[in-house]
């Protein structure tokens, strides 16, 4: 009663019911790939529950303390005080263990459902018009979600993170001009200094969190604002949205999604171990351990950084060191290209259209061919971060380990890409349903050259999308143009031709705004005629010519004289 009393005040005053009405209405698709942003989202909020927690002992300071607990073998130790309230914070604090861990394991899951989230939206083309800007908030995402990780592994301050802290500076370090600047600049000194954990400590769990928060709201905020994508099927058009509304059916699947993955992040918290600090020992300068492997979205660095060959040039006077090209123009390179991809595309193809509607993989052959590259090279990028512990475990030198791997991430990469891309062509092409069902004679066929027009605007609309368009022919020496939907059994043609294919699509566009247009072969040109019907046609011709000129001098002198009947 007197919450209901009290949130009736509130509508009075705020009018929040309409806008709240609307909201809950909203309704989302059903597709299960639409869930991996949740896992992503629900895997946040379990870091910044748990972080919350870990603060409350963390002391982030590089000055010397003496350990005293329960883990015998450092007690009585002097150590930073960041590796002794580690140290303590998961031997002596009680839960501390299983929240450290638990929170170490949703940084872990909190990247790799944004990587995959990203991949989803590449290979479907949720990235195309009008969500360009979405895909920028998620490349976003996934950049500060690393350095977030990356900052909060390193604070602890033990023998492992100690090393790969050491790595980025140095990979900073060699930046021409600048980049011994920037690592003073952002260390307070030179390294190791000690301001390195406080102001490592002020990133992680101010900075960073604060823009991923306010990323996520914009990324949720642009959803709601915006139509939701979702894949081609019975009853879905560009203009709609098929599946189940916020609430209550989807609020309590999402629920659902939310304590599985709280459930889960608890269970390897508590169950598999991870980042144990103590066997690694407090981190010293002139130490290192080995095997030494970062966590797995920044190993692809670390495996560029084995894999490069030791270059170095010389450029107007200044040293390039050799990890300047794996480490920052890899990284760099790499970034750029996914945010300038959604741009890249719509340049190359010329698709300039509103998409709702998804792709599947397959329509897409190039984009598919990129994608499983780019993912390879990583990959044997990542696997290539191990080639220490795979060398001893195979008791092979680790010089024919690091070359295998040079070959492997210049040649799979190109043959994985090309393997798909001839697969996806076979598959759009040919009537199979899944890879299972290719034939040798759908591959031959995928080896052809593609006579067809571009990707992005395909001659005739997939089979799989029923649903309204706009299609436009040409028509001799006009253009026509007509609304069809294919469901309800309408077709409405145009009602007037015109002159080039521009004036068509504009004329369609000022009728039909905001659906698909796509072009189709227009009517087979007429039979040439017979001998006898041209040379009719041409004495007809003729004969019509002379008689309207006959027609025309009688009228010019019937006004001269004067004639009657030529006055009104």
């Amino acid at each position: 009663m007197i919450v209901d009393r009290l949130a009736r005040a509130v509508d009075d005053r705020l009018r929040l019911s309409p806008l709240t009405r609307r909201a809950l209405a909203k309704v989302f698709p059903d597709h299960w790939s639409f869930m991996l942003g949740e896992i992503a989202l629900y895997s946040l909020v379990a870091l910044i529950l748990t972080g919350v927690y870990l603060t409350l002992f963390f002391e982030p300071s590089s000055a010397d303390r003496v350990y005293h607990g329960a883990y015998a073998p450092l007690d009585g130790s002097t150590t930073s005080a960041a590796y002794a309230s580690t140290v303590r914070l998961s031997w002596d604090v009680r839960a501390g263990l299983l929240i450290r861990q638990t929170h170490h394991w949703a940084a872990l899951v909190f990247v790799a459902a944004i990587l995959v989230h990203l991949v989803r939206i590449f290979f479907t083309g949720a990235f195309r018009k009008p969500r360009e800007l979405n895909w920028l908030v998620g490349v976003t995402m996934l950049t500060l979600a690393l350095a977030n990780g990356f900052t909060g592994y390193s604070l602890p301050d033990d023998l492992l993170s100690g090393l790969g802290l050491r790595i980025i500076v140095s990979v900073v370090e060699s930046i021409p001009l600048v980049g011994s600047w920037l690592a003073f600049l952002g260390l307070g000194g030179e390294f190791p200094s000690a301001e390195m954990i406080p102001r490592l400590f002020v990133t992680h769990v101010l900075l960073v969190p604060a823009l991923l928060v306010a990323l996520v709201s914009a990324h949720l905020a642009m959803i709601v604002r915006q139509k939701h994508s979702q894949f081609p099927g019975p009853g879905r058009t560009e203009h709609n949205v098929v599946g189940s509304r916020l609430y209550p059916s989807y609020t309590l699947r999402s629920l659902a999604l939310f304590a599985w993955v709280l459930a889960v992040l608890f269970a390897l918290g508590g169950l598999v171990q991870i980042n144990p600090v103590w066997l690694y020992g407090p981190f010293a300068p002139d130490q290192a351990t080995s095997p030494a492997q970062p966590d797995w979205y920044v190993a692809w660095g670390d495996g560029a950084l084995r894999l490069f060959p030791p270059w170095e040039i010389h450029v107007a006077g200044h040293l390039v060191p050799a990890p300047f090209f794996p480490g920052v123009v890899l990284g760099g390179v790499t970034f750029l290209a996914l945010y300038a991809w959604p741009f890249l595309e719509r340049w190359c193809g010329g698709d300039r259209r509103a998409h709702h509607l998804l792709d599947r993989p397959r329509d897409h052959p190039v984009r598919m061919g990129v994608g499983v590259m780019a993912l390879t090279f990583f990959g044997v990028l990542v696997v290539a971060a191990g080639d220490d512990v795979i060398a001893r475990l195979l008791r092979v030198p680790l010089y024919d380990v690091l070359d295998v791997f040079r070959v492997l991430a210049l040649v799979l990469p190109v043959l994985a890409g090309a393997l798909a891309f001839l697969l996806a062509r076979a598959l759009r092409r040919g009537d199979a349903a899944r890879l299972g069902d290719l034939t040798g004679a759908d591959l031959r066929a995928a080896r052809q050259p593609d006579d067809s027009a571009p990707e992005s605007e395909p001659e005739l609309p997939a089979p799989d999308r029923p649903g309204e368009r706009i299609e436009r022919w040409p028509d001799g020496q006009v253009w026509r143009w007509r609304y069809r939907d294919d469901q309800a059994g309408v077709a409405v043609l145009g009602n007037r031709a015109v002159l080039t294919e521009q004036e068509a699509v504009d004329a369609a566009r000022l009728a039909y705004p905001d659906v698909d247009q796509t072009r189709v072969p227009g009517p087979p040109p007429s039979p040439p005629p017979g001998r006898v019907r041209a040379a009719l046609r041409r004495w007809g011709n003729t004969a019509l010519g002379v008689s309207l000129f006959a027609a025309a001098l009688r009228q010019r002198r019937a006004s001269r004289r004067g004639d009657p009947r030529t006055k009104d």
